[in-house]
């Protein structure tokens, strides 16, 4: 990472939600990074941040082994703000007492404003009672010297504490996190004015910025891109353009497993719409030759990723003279590559991730994304002019229709879900909710099903369609459509799409944690 001026250093413990922490910093105008604990001291030492905050942890500070916050950070005088496991350590490494709480306390909690302090300027006041979202079981019993009791809840007397002269906050709930409705604008409360910083971290500064640390890597060197057909790939690869012009090549490698139309979408806008010069390899018998016999959801995927690399790193040969490989590595990926417990894990989710760089390539990596999250990339986008038609659609793993077919993938069953998916999807636009939505596709199912349409008994396949909503791509509700749609789709379906007879509705939602659909 790049050090930037003015930034917010988050330390992980090891919580589930730690990402939504840096969202919320973002979203307040603030850079921020995430670094496990262990890893903690050489990221403040690298950052120089201008805060520090101390992340919740499915861990006890009760357990001798159980994770702490650097000393530097207590000796370096920046302010520092502790949510939930937070606050404990934070007490427990400062002199105060945590105690196994009698019983835990999770979800929805009120608490009742004691007194003001810097955390609450110009947001809430003294009486007054605020909706919070706790989930603990150890909790505070004891204050550190310094530090006096701003909130309370019936669960926590401790609730919010202060120390106003070291700038040290701490709370008890999780603001990160949408059932706490106040939470952003406190974390922006600490960055803003606690931190004095100015919130002025903007996509035109990122973009310009990128552009002189691309020219600066690259110089006259060759860049080639594999672009997968996503928002994350063609991003990088406006942006590397932008900064190098012609050094730049993409390869698009059409493994014949995309949305309706997608792959037309991607050649087009590439060669006619910004001229990048682009190799498109058709591969579609290649990838459905080899997903022949293949059931297991991880099989395909590890096939498609390894198979991608394959065609990808033949292309790279014929071009020849490329000394850099660009991906359109995002943050969540950095984070998700190293352990809250450290060290560099061993696997990245194969969900996300078609192929990674082999070693015998021999290339160096530009990765411009890697600071952004999701919608970071998106605004990035629309900074860079890509047509929100492009940029705003909703997330397309790489291994694409493959995961969204359980049991064999053949053509005919691509053919049959591409069909039943563009359908879907164009209803879904016409209703104008396609923008409400965080992620809507069809899945065909392993089953068949026996029905009647006219005259005569049909035996074909059931079609399953989910739709979420979702602010931070972690967490996700069924999304309820309006009266009459469902209906509508599944008729449309049904009488267009030869080999369904069957639609259903899947209501599934997922809790807290990291959201795999696929």
């Amino acid at each position: 990472m790049n050090q930037h001026p003015d930034s917010i250093l988050i330390i992980d413990f090891g919580s589930q939600v730690t990402q939504l922490i840096a969202r919320r910093v973002r979203e307040a105008g603030v850079y921020s990074e995430i670094a496990p604990f262990n890893a903690a001291a050489a990221a403040f030492a690298r950052m120089q941040p201008k805060g520090v905050i101390l992340s919740g942890s499915p861990a006890s500070v009760l357990d001798a082994d159980s994770p702490r916050a650097p000393q530097i950070v207590f000796d370096s005088g920046v302010p520092v703000l502790g949510i939930c496991y937070g606050q404990q350590t934070m007490m427990a490494q400062l002199g105060g007492e945590v105690q196994l709480g009698d019983s835990g306390e999770f979800g929805h909690a009120f608490i009742e404003v004691q007194d003001s302090c810097g955390l609450f300027n110009g947001l809430w006041t003294e009486g007054e009672t605020h909706q919070v979202w706790m989930s603990h079981g150890d909790k505070v019993t004891s204050l550190a010297p310094g530090f006096r009791t701003v909130a309370t809840s019936p669960g926590a007397p401790f609730a919010v504490i202060a120390d106003d002269t070291r700038q040290y906050y701490a709370m008890q709930f999780h603001p990160e996190v949408v059932h706490t409705p106040d939470g952003g604008k406190l974390i922006a409360n600490f960055a803003r004015h606690v931190c004095g910083l100015a919130g002025d971290w903007t996509m035109a500064e990122f973009r310009q910025t990128k552009i002189d640390e691309i020219r600066a890597q690259v110089g006259t060197g060759r860049v080639i891109c594999g672009l997968s057909g996503g928002v994350d790939s063609a991003v990088a690869a406006v942006l590397i353009h932008e900064a190098i012009g012609t050094q730049l090549t993409c390869v698009f490698v059409d493994h014949g497993l995309m949305r309706s139309g997608e792959a037309d979408q991607v050649v087009g806008l590439f060669r006619n719409h910004y001229n990048i010069p682009l190799v498109h390899v058709n591969a579609e018998t290649l990838f459905l030759n080899g997903l022949k016999g293949l059931t297991d959801p991880e099989a395909k995927r590890k096939f498609i990723g390894a198979t991608f690399i394959e065609v990808f790193e033949a292309e790279a040969r014929k071009i020849g003279g490329a000394e850099f490989l660009a991906q359109g590595t995002l943050y969540p990926d950095v984070i998700e590559s190293v352990s809250f417990t450290g060290g560099p894990s061993v696997t990245i989710k194969s969900h996300h991730n078609v192929g990674g760089l082999p070693e015998r390539m021999n290339m160096k990596l530009v990765e411009p994304l890697r600071e952004l999250f999701k919608d970071e990339v998106r605004a990035l986008g629309r900074e860079l002019g890509l047509p929100d038609i492009f940029v705003g659609r909703h997330p397309f793993p790489g291994p694409g229709l493959a995961i969204r077919i359980p049991g064999e993938v053949t053509k005919e069953r691509c053919d049959i879900l591409r069909k039943a998916d563009a359908i879907y999807l164009e209803e879904i636009r016409n209703a104008g909710l396609y923008d409400a939505i965080w992620q809507a596709f069809a899945v065909l199912l392993p089953v068949r099903s026996v029905g009647v349409m006219g005259d005569g008994r049909t035996y074909d396949n059931v079609l399953a369609l989910r739709a979420v909503t979702s602010t931070d791509g972690m967490t996700a509700q069924a999304f309820e459509y309006p009266g009459g749609f469902l209906p509508r789709v599944a008729t449309r379906i049904v009488n267009e799409v030869k080999g369904i007879n069957r639609v259903t509705y899947d209501y599934t939602s997922k809790p807290p944690g990291t959201i795999e659909w696929e």
